[in-house]
C-alpha cells in the first residue's frame, strides 16, 4: 500500500514538471487517462452505427460491387475536427499508438453491444507496400487491428493480406479512379489461412470504399466465409 503511494505521489510529481498533454487540447493527462483526455474523449463525434444509431450507410458504397457482412465506423471525420486530427497524427505524425487506441476504444463497445467477438475469426488490417512501409515506419490500420484484437481477443495478422503493387495515393481521387488505382493491387499470401474464415478488415478512413473493395474481393476469391469492414472514422 505505501509503496503504491509512493509511486502514485512520484508519478503526480513528474506530471507536475513534465506534463503529458492531451493529443487534442493539449491540458495534462491524469494518471489513469491515456493519449487523450477524457473530457476531449466524450466529444469524440461517434456513429454509433454498429447500434443502429449512424446517418451513414457504408454498407451502400459496396451494394452491387462485393458481398460484406457489415460496414462500421467509430467516428465521424469532417475537415478541421477533432476526428481528422487523430487521423493526422497516426498517418502523418508518427503517434501510432493513436491507432492502438482508438481500436479498443471501438473494440469493447463492439464486444459489449453486439458480442462482434463471437462472429469473427480474424483481423487484417489494409496492407501498405513495402516501400511505404518502409518510409513510414508502421501500417496504421495494423495498429488499429492490434486494439480490436486486443479488445475482441481476436488474433490478427499483417502477413496475410499483401499488397503487390505501390499505387499513388488516393486523395483528390473519385470513385472510379481510386477502384482503378487499386484494382489487382492486392494478393492473398496463403489462401489456405483465409479459407471458411469470417474475416474483420480494419482500415483507417471509409470514404470511397475502393480500396476495401480491393481488399475484400481478394479475400473473397480465396474462400473466405465472410469479410466484415470496420474503419477507424468515416465521412458523412
Amino acid at each position: 500500500m505505501i509503496g503504491k503511494l509512493i509511486v502514485s505521489g512520484f508519478q503526480d510529481l513528474l506530471n507536475l514538471f513534465y506534463p503529458n498533454p492531451c493529443l487534442l487540447c493539449q491540458d495534462s493527462l491524469q494518471q489513469s487517462e491515456e493519449i487523450i483526455c477524457t473530457a476531449c474523449r466524450l466529444q469524440l463525434p461517434e456513429t454509433g452505427q454498429h447500434r443502429g444509431e449512424a446517418l451513414i450507410d457504408g454498407q451502400t458504397k459496396f451494394a452491387g460491387k462485393v458481398p460484406v457482412e457489415f460496414v462500421y465506423a467509430y467516428l465521424y471525420f469532417t475537415k478541421r475536427g477533432k476526428t481528422q486530427r487523430l487521423i493526422h497524427a497516426l498517418k502523418y505524425r508518427g503517434n501510432k499508438e493513436v491507432g492502438n487506441l482508438l481500436g479498443r476504444w471501438y473494440g469493447n463497445q463492439l464486444k459489449t453491444d453486439i458480442h462482434l467477438n463471437d462472429h469473427i475469426d480474424l483481423i487484417v488490417g489494409v496492407p501498405l507496400h513495402p516501400a511505404k512501409l518502409r518510409q513510414r515506419g508502421y501500417n496504421q490500420s495494423d495498429w488499429i487491428a492490434q486494439g480490436l484484437s486486443q479488445a475482441l481477443d481476436i488474433p490478427w495478422s499483417d502477413r496475410i493480406l499483401t499488397r503487390n503493387r505501390n499505387t499513388i495515393s488516393q486523395t483528390g481521387k473519385d470513385r472510379m479512379g481510386r477502384w482503378e488505382n487499386v484494382s489487382n493491387v492486392f494478393q492473398i499470401s496463403d489462401p489456405d489461412l483465409v479459407t471458411n474464415k469470417r474475416i474483420l478488415l480494419v482500415d483507417d478512413v471509409l470514404t470511397t470504399g475502393a480500396t476495401l473493395e480491393a481488399c475484400t474481393a481478394a479475400l473473397l476469391a480465396s474462400n473466405s466465409q465472410s469479410v466484415g469492414i470496420i474503419t477507424a472514422a468515416a465521412t458523412r
